[in-house]
C-alpha cells in the first residue's frame, strides 16, 4: 500500500464564484502542454455541475482546450446514477440495485401482510409504502444497517416512546425484515446501499493502487459516511484534492464550536448529534462532512486564483456574519460597517406573487440590455418560476425552468390522468369534456370537426350530472345527433369502464395507455414530456406485473397522480442563452452576473421541516441521523452561495394566493443586520414600480349604466308570458334575452337549478295527466321521468323525498277537486294571441274547468311562489297573461273566462310541516295585498299595455336594473357589467335623497 500524503482540502469562498474560481485554479495546477486538462479526472456532484464547469472552462480558455474527464458522483435528490468511473464493469462483487418502483409496490404488499386490514387500501396504502421506502433510503445513506435498528439501545428507546411511535416503529421494522428477505432471495441491494458499496469499492481500489492520473473532487457537499470516506482517500492521492464550496475559513473558532458536535461526539457513547446542534446553519453540513472525513478545519486551505466577475471580497465576511448562530449573532450591534456591508445585494418586496413575478421579469429584461450579461433566477417555488416564464414571454424571451415541471402538469401526462379520472368519476362531464378537448386528442387534420362535436356534447351535458356510466352519455349524444362520432369515443372508453374491482395494476396501465394512444396517436409519446411519460409507464407496468399489484379502478387516478408527482420533466436545452431559471439543487455551482433569489418566504425558502413519519426524532438522533432542520441548513448554504454573485436581488411577496405570509428567516436576518440601510434599499424598488405600471394602465372612465336603444324594427319582438315580468323588472335582461337572443349556460356538473327541477316536475305531471291521471301512478311516473332525464343517483337521493312528498299532495288535491266537479282540460299547453300587433305567447302548466264553467289557471312551483304584493305591483304577471290568452281563445279547444289564478307549490308553506299547498294572489278575505278577482285580468292588461307603450311599441331605453331592489333574474349581470356601476347608482340615489 503506498504511503498516504497529507490531505489536500481546499475551499472556494462564496464571493468568488465557484465554477470560475475552480477552473482558474485547476489550469495552472493540472494542465499539461498539448494535453490541457485531459489527464485530470474531475468528480462532480451532478450532471448539471458538469455542464456548469464545462461552460466555465470554455470561458477561461477562450480559444478552446482539451477538457478533463468529468465523472458524476450522482445526486440522490436529483435521481442521478453514478458515472462509469465509480460504477465500473469490474465491480462484480457489488450486487445490483433493486428497482425502486418494484420495491415501492412490494413494500405495500408487506405492509398489508403486517397490518392486515388496518393497513388500508389503494392510494393510502401505497403512500405509506413509499414513506417506508424513503425512510429506508435515508437510513442507508447514513450508513445505518438494519441490524443497527435491533440494538439494545434502540429497543430501549422504543420502549419509552408513546404508543403511536412504538406501533409505527414496530411496523417499519417488520416490513423492513420482509423486504430484506426479498433482497436476499433476488441477490439485490437497495440503491443507496449499492452506492455506498461502490464508493467503498473505489476508495479501496485507489488506496491500494493510486491512479496514474490525478483525481479532484469539486463541489461535493453530501455528508454521507461512504462518500466522506471516498473523499478522504481522494484528498490523500498523489496530486489529488477535494475542493469544497464556501467553507467559511474566517469563521471564529468559538462560532465553529457553537455549531455543535456534528456527528463527532465529545465522549464515547454520546449521541452523534446533540440537542443543541445548529443544524440550520449553512456551515453545519460542511462541518459534518469534515468530521466524517476525519479532517480538521485548520487543515483546509483557501483555493487561490480568483475567478471572473467576482463579488467584492468583504462580502464573504458579511455573509459569515449574516448566518451566525443565535448567541454569537448578538455581536451584530458591535460590527463595523465593512463587516456588515452587502454591497451589490438588494432587497425587493412585492405585494403579491403575481407582482413579484412581474418585477423579477422586469429585472431580467433590464439585465439582458447589457451585452454578455448573464442572469439567473433561483427559487424553489415552481409556481413563481412558471409565472416568470410566462411574463418573460411578453418580450419574446424564452426561459427554461431547469428544475423542470412535475410530470402531472405536462400535457402528455394529463391525458392519462384524465382517462383515470373518467374511470374514477364514472364518466362525469367535467373530466370527460376536458379529455375530449385536450390539445393532444385528435390532433391533426380532423381536429376542427372533432372539437365541433366535443363542444356540441359539452352543451348537451350542461346542467346537473347525468347518471353514471356511458349509457346516459349515449342518450345525450343521440339527442344531439352525435351518435356516429360518439360511437368512436365510446369504443375507446368502454374497455376502461368495464374494468372490474381489484384489477391488476399492469392491466389498468395497459388499458390507459391503449386508450390514450387511440385518442392521441403517437403524438402522446413524441415530445419530452411524452418520452418521460413512456418511461414512467414502462417502469410502473413492469414492476406491477412482477409484484402482481391489484387496484380498484376508481383508485388508479390518485395512485398515478402521487407517483407522477415524484417525477420531474426537465426541458431540453434551447432557451435564452443568458437566462437561467434554477431550483435550489440545480443552482449549485452555477454562475451569473446577476442572481435573483425569489420566493424567500417561510415554508418555501427554507421549506418547512418534515419530520420522519415512521421513526421518532429521539431514535433517529441515537442512530446518527441529522434532524428535520438539517435541510434548512442546506437551504441557507444555497442562499449563501447565491449571495456570492456580483449582483444579487433577494425577493419575496407579502402574501400568497390566500393569506399574508412571513418573509424568510434569511430575509429577516439580512434586514436585522443591515438596519436602516435595508429600509433605504427597499424604498428604491424601481422594478416593482415598473412592473406595476406595466399591468396598471390609466384608469378607464366610469362605465355608465347600460341603456340600449334599439330601433323600432328590433324592438317589435314577440312577448312571452314570462318575458313581461323580466321586461318590467329589468328591461336590459329582456333586451339581452329577447332582442339579442343571448342565453346563459349552466355549468358542467352543476347543481340542479330551479329551472331544471321545474322542467322535471312539469314533465312528470304532464305525462301523468295525459295518461288519465290514474290513482297511485304519480310516483311511478316520477321515477320513469327521472330515469329518462339521467338524473344522477346522488341528486335523486337528496331531492327525491321532497319531490315525491309534493307530488303526493298534488295527487290528493286533484282527486279532491275532481270530486267537486273540477276537470283538468290541458297541461303544458301552448297558446298565443295577437295583442296590439304584438304576439303574446306562453305555455300553461295546467288549465282546469271549474264546476261553474269558468277556467282555473295553475302554475306549478318547486319553491315558494311570488307574493301577492309582487303580483299587485305588476312584477309577476304570468298567471294573468295565461288567463288573457285563455279568455281570448288562444289555447286550442279551450274556451271560457279565467276566474281562478292559482300557484301550486311543492315546497312547504311557511309554518307547516307537510309539502305542498296552493295560493291565489287575489285580494279577498283578510288578505292585505293582491289584485281583486274581478279586476285581475284588467289589471294584467293595463300592465301589459304600459310595457308595450314604453318599450315594445315605444322608445324608452332598456335600462339595466330599472328596479334595483326587485329580486329577479341575474343571467346577464356580467354582460351589463353590473359591478362597475351599481355602487355609483347607490351613491347618486343617496345624494339625491
Amino acid at each position: 500500500m503506498p504511503d498516504r500524503g497529507a490531505p489536500q482540502i481546499y475551499s472556494i469562498a462564496a464571493h468568488r464564484g465557484f465554477a470560475d474560481a475552480l477552473v482558474a485554479g485547476l489550469v495552472p495546477r493540472y494542465a499539461e502542454p498539448d494535453f490541457g486538462l485531459a489527464r485530470l479526472t474531475l468528480l462532480l456532484p451532478s450532471r448539471r455541475a458538469v455542464r456548469t464547469v464545462t461552460e466555465a472552462m470554455i470561458r477561461h480558455s477562450g480559444a478552446g482546450m482539451l477538457l478533463p474527464r468529468m465523472a458524476v458522483v450522482g445526486d440522490i435528490d436529483l435521481d442521478e446514477t453514478l458515472g462509469p468511473l465509480l460504477d465500473p464493469l469490474g465491480a462484480a462483487d457489488v450486487p445490483p440495485a433493486a428497482d425502486p418502483t418494484r420495491r415501492w409496490l412490494r413494500l405495500a404488499d408487506h405492509l398489508r401482510t403486517v397490518e392486515g386490514d388496518a393497513a388500508g387500501e389503494g392510494p393510502a396504502l401505497l403512500r405509506r409504502a413509499f414513506e417506508i421506502g424513503r425512510t429506508m433510503d435515508r437510513l442507508a445513506v447514513e450508513g445505518i444497517a438494519p441490524v443497527d435498528l435491533m440494538s439494545d439501545e434502540v429497543i430501549g428507546i422504543v420502549g419509552e416512546l408513546a404508543e403511536h411511535w412504538r406501533d409505527a416503529t414496530r411496523t417499519f421494522l417488520m416490513v423492513q425484515q420482509y423486504w430484506i428477505a426479498d433482497l436476499a432471495a433476488r441477490g439485490e441491494v437497495d440503491g443507496p446501499e449499492r452506492r455506498n458499496r461502490l464508493f467503498d469499492h473505489a476508495a479501496l481500489r485507489w488506496s491500494g493502487a493510486a491512479p496514474a492520473s490525478p483525481i479532484v473532487a469539486a463541489g461535493v457537499t453530501s455528508a454521507s459516511p461512504a462518500l466522506a470516506r471516498l473523499l478522504r482517500v481522494v484528498s490523500q492521492l498523489p496530486r489529488g484534492a477535494v475542493i469544497l464550496p464556501d467553507l467559511d475559513l474566517s469563521l471564529d473558532t468559538e462560532v465553529w464550536a457553537a455549531l455543535g458536535t456534528a456527528g463527532s461526539p465529545a465522549e464515547p457513547g454520546d449521541p452523534p448529534f446533540g440537542r443543541g446542534d445548529a443544524v440550520a446553519h449553512p456551515q453545519y453540513h460542511l462541518k459534518l462532512l469534515l468530521n466524517r472525513m476525519g479532517i480538521a478545519r485548520d487543515e483546509v486551505q483557501p483555493w487561490h486564483r480568483a475567478g471572473l466577475a467576482a463579488a467584492p471580497p468583504e462580502r464573504s465576511r458579511a455573509i459569515s456574519n449574516l448566518f451566525l448562530p443565535a448567541e454569537p449573532s448578538a455581536r451584530w450591534n458591535r460590527l463595523e460597517a465593512k463587516e456588515r456591508r452587502l454591497a451589490g445585494v438588494r432587497l425587493m418586496e412585492s405585494a403579491t406573487p403575481a407582482g413579484e413575478a412581474s418585477a423579477i421579469a422586469v429585472l431580467i429584461r433590464e439585465a439582458l440590455e447589457v451585452p454578455e450579461r448573464r442572469v439567473a433566477l433561483i427559487t424553489p417555488d415552481r409556481n413563481l418560476a412558471g409565472r416568470i416564464v410566462a411574463q418573460l414571454a411578453r418580450w419574446g424571451i424564452v426561459a427554461d425552468d431547469t428544475a423542470g415541471r412535475p410530470l402531472p402538469q405536462t400535457a402528455a401526462a394529463r391525458v392519462l390522468l384524465l382517462l383515470a379520472e373518467v374511470i374514477a368519476e364514472q364518466a362525469a362531464p367535467v373530466p370527460l369534456i376536458a379529455l375530449l378537448t385536450h390539445p393532444l386528442v385528435a390532433a391533426g387534420e380532423g381536429r376542427a370537426a372533432w372539437l365541433e362535436n366535443a363542444r356540441t356534447l359539452d352543451l348537451a351535458l350542461r346542467g346537473p350530472r347525468p347518471g353514471p356510466g356511458l349509457a346516459p352519455l349515449r342518450a345525450k349524444a343521440e339527442a344531439s345527433d352525435l351518435l356516429a362520432w360518439w360511437a368512436g369515443v365510446e369504443a375507446v372508453l368502454a374497455p376502461l369502464m368495464a374494468l372490474s374491482a381489484q384489477t391488476p395494476l399492469a392491466q389498468l396501465i395497459d388499458a390507459l395507455a391503449a386508450a390514450g394512444e387511440a385518442l392521441c396517436g403517437e403524438g402522446l409519446w413524441s415530445r419530452p414530456d411524452g418520452r418521460a411519460l413512456a418511461q414512467f409507464v414502462e417502469e410502473l407496468r413492469e414492476a406491477a406485473r412482477q409484484v402482481n399489484t391489484r387496484l380498484d379502478p376508481a383508485d388508479v387516478h390518485s395512485v398515478l397522480r402521487d407517483a407522477m408527482d415524484r417525477v420531474s420533466v426537465r426541458p431540453p436545452w434551447g432557451g435564452h442563452p443568458r437566462v437561467s431559471i434554477y431550483g435550489l439543487l440545480e443552482a449549485r455551482m452555477s454562475r451569473a452576473d446577476l442572481v435573483i433569489c425569489g420566493g424567500l418566504v417561510e415554508g418555501i425558502w427554507p421549506a418547512s421541516p418534515t419530520p420522519d413519519a415512521l421513526l421518532p426524532p429521539a431514535l433517529l438522533r441515537a442512530l446518527g441521523v441529522p434532524g428535520a432542520d438539517f435541510r434548512i441548513g442546506l437551504s441557507a448554504h444555497d442562499l449563501a452561495a447565491a449571495l456570492g454573485a456580483p449582483e444579487v436581488v433577494l425577493s419575496w411577496a407579502r402574501r400568497d394566493e390566500g393569506s399574508p405570509v412571513i418573509p424568510s428567516r434569511f430575509v429577516l436576518r439580512v434586514k436585522a443586520m443591515l438596519g436602516d440601510k435595508a429600509a433605504r434599499d427597499m424604498a428604491e424598488q424601481d422594478a416593482v414600480r415598473l412592473a406595476r405600471m406595466l399591468d396598471d394602465p390609466p384608469p378607464a372612465p366610469p362605465y355608465p349604466r347600460p341603456q340600449p336603444m334599439p330601433d323600432d324594427v328590433q324592438r317589435k319582438v314577440a312577448l312571452s308570458v314570462t318575458g313581461l315580468d323580466r321586461l318590467r323588472g329589468d328591461p336590459y335582461q329582456f333586451y339581452a334575452n329577447a332582442i339579442l337572443r343571448l342565453r346563459s349556460l349552466d355549468g358542467l356538473d352543476a347543481e340542479p337549478s330551479a329551472a331544471w327541477k321545474g322542467t322535471a316536475v312539469h314533465a312528470i305531471l304532464d305525462r301523468w295527466h295525459k295518461a288519465g291521471e290514474p290513482a297511485g301512478m304519480l310516483r311511478v311516473t316520477a321515477e320513469t321521468v327521472m330515469d329518462e332525464m339521467s338524473a344522477h343517483p346522488l341528486m335523486r337521493a337528496l331531492w327525491r323525498p321532497r319531490l315525491l312528498a309534493g307530488l303526493d299532495w298534488i295527487g290528493e288535491e286533484i282527486a279532491s277537486q275532481r270530486g267537486e266537479g273540477r276537470v283538468g282540460l290541458a297541461t303544458e299547453a301552448d297558446g298565443a294571441i295577437d295583442w296590439r300587433g304584438v304576439r303574446l305567447h306562453g305555455r300553461a302548466d295546467r288549465i282546469d274547468r271549474c264546476a261553474d264553467g269558468s277556467l282555473a289557471v295553475v302554475d306549478y312551483k318547486t319553491g315558494q311562489p311570488p307574493s301577492a304584493r309582487r303580483v299587485e305591483e305588476g312584477f309577476a304577471l304570468q298567471l294573468g297573461l295565461i288567463g288573457l290568452i285563455a279568455s281570448r281563445g288562444g289555447f286550442k279547444d279551450i274556451a271560457g273566462e279565467a276566474e281562478r289564478f292559482e300557484y301550486w307549490s311543492l315546497a312547504k308553506r311557511p309554518g307547516q310541516d307537510r309539502f305542498g299547498y296552493w295560493a291565489e294572489p287575489v285580494l279577498e278575505g283578510t288578505k292585505k295585498s293582491g289584485i281583486p278577482r274581478d279586476r285581475f285580468l284588467a289589471e294584467t292588461a293595463r300592465y301589459l299595455d304600459d310595457a308595450l307603450d314604453r318599450w315594445i311599441l315605444g322608445d324608452e331605453p332598456f335600462t339595466a336594473r330599472l328596479n334595483p331592489d326587485l329580486p329577479g333574474y341575474a343571467d346577464y349581470d356580467q354582460l351589463m357589467r353590473l359591478d362597475e356601476w351599481i355602487a355609483q347608482l347607490g351613491s347618486r340615489t343617496q345624494d339625491s335623497a
